[in-house]
């Protein structure tokens, strides 16, 4: 495979064979944008490789979690409720409310141009003819993810703070944004703890053996900086004491 030539002159600026902490991981990354990144602010991807298999429900990890930090970027938040809890939406700062009207013109249009989608239970049987739309771009409301709920005010101001859902796929890895390369490294590092945190808290009564067999960090444009995972789980006991 062909790589580019800031790709290529990224893979200098570090040893690819060698495990990382957390710290050094996102330098390294700071590094390539200074030297080789692209022009834009690039996010940041915390990759994590699980010993589960998620064909099996005892074995699927799902979740979600506001990042210390965010995410840097706005969120645009929908949420589909009726009566008073679209008042409560409006006033909560979601960008667009509404009920049948929105589930219409979602399935007319097959629209899908915000961030998150956030639902009350009452709603929620109108939302289901949706799933087809909202499931494959990981947007379909879930109790789970905290997206399915009556507390409207508390859950669009999360999603506007920077809440990230993740679920693991179908290979066993989980990603998830954590930051812009923009952010200083301390934000990144929590923003990352936080997330791996979360991961180590979902982990399903059937995993087996090794739960977190790898972490790699990653910008945009950049190759994947392997994390020493023995480490980054010792420091996490370490922040929780």
């Amino acid at each position: 495979m062909r790589r580019g030539k800031r790709y290529t002159k990224a893979l200098e600026l570090f040893d690819r064979t060698k495990h990382y902490t957390l710290e050094e991981a996102i330098d390294i990354l700071k590094k390539i944008k200074e030297t080789a990144g692209a022009k834009f602010d690039e996010t940041v991807e915390l990759a994590v490789r699980l010993g589960v298999d998620p064909k099996y429900a005892d074995q699927m990890v799902r979740g979600s979690l506001v990042l210390p930090h965010g995410l840097g970027k706005e969120v645009k938040v929908l949420v589909l409720a009726e009566g008073e809890q679209q008042k409560i939406a409006q006033s909560a700062g979601a960008d667009f409310v509404g009920g049948e009207d929105l589930i219409n013109k979602i399935l007319k249009e097959e629209w899908v141009d915000y961030d998150v989608v956030i639902a009350t239970p009452e709603i929620m049987p109108k939302v289901a003819k949706l799933g087809k739309i909202l499931g494959p771009k990981g947007l379909m409301p879930n109790p789970k993810t905290g997206t399915v709920t009556n507390n409207i005010k508390q859950a669009v101001e999360d999603a506007k703070r920077g809440r990230v859902e993740f679920r693991v796929d179908k290979t066993g890895n989980v990603h998830i944004p954590i930051g812009k390369i923009s952010f200083d490294r301390e934000k990144l590092l929590q923003n990352a703890y936080a997330a791996i945190d979360a991961i180590v808290k979902a982990k399903p009564p059937g995993a087996k053996g090794q739960y977190v067999r790898s972490i790699t960090l990653s910008s945009t444009m950049s190759p994947g900086v392997k994390v020493d995972v023995a480490q980054t789980l010792r420091k996490l006991q370490e922040l929780a004491a």
